[in-house]
């Protein structure tokens, strides 16, 4: 059986895009129909169950917010100002009993957790400006932070 050639590439017909059929065209997706508006529901009946929520795990290290009224006490105690170290042993100190499991762990810098914590508690004091530090370690308050 002798296959037709294509005179335009000289491929059989069969494997020629010349001699291929085109390719059927594809169906149009009609639009969907509108809804019809589906009518108001009825007010659910009140229940006297109280919706309760799920328990928190106890909190394992010490959050910054509780590490800045401290802070603010130390610097107070220092005149408004003093190094940062100095405030960290001061905080340690003062806020020793009520640090939590995780706080004397070293996170991933190799800084003490409860260290990390205060430095955050002191960028928050920085930026609602009770503090500022006119050169690296010292932390200094504001005037607002010595009313405050």
């Amino acid at each position: 059986m002798a296959e037709d050639y294509c005179e335009l590439c000289d491929l059989p017909l069969s494997t020629c895009v010349h001699g291929l059929p085109p390719e059927p065209p594809k169906p149009v997706k009609a639009a969907p129909a509108p809804r019809a508006p589906r009518a108001p529901r009825a007010p659910r009946a009140t229940t006297t169950r109280t919706r309760v929520e799920p328990a928190r795990p106890p909190r394992r290290r010490t959050p910054p917010e509780l590490l800045a009224p401290v802070i603010l006490d130390v610097l107070r105690d220092h005149g408004g100002e003093a190094e940062a170290d100095d405030v960290l042993a001061e905080v340690e100190v003062r806020y020793a009993e009520r640090f939590l499991a995780q706080d004397h762990e070293t996170g991933p810098q190799g800084e003490l957790r409860w260290r990390t914590a205060a430095r955050t508690a002191r960028k928050a004091l920085a930026d609602d400006g009770l503090l500022v530090a006119p050169r690296p370690g010292l932390w200094s308050l504001t005037e607002r932070g010595l009313r405050a």
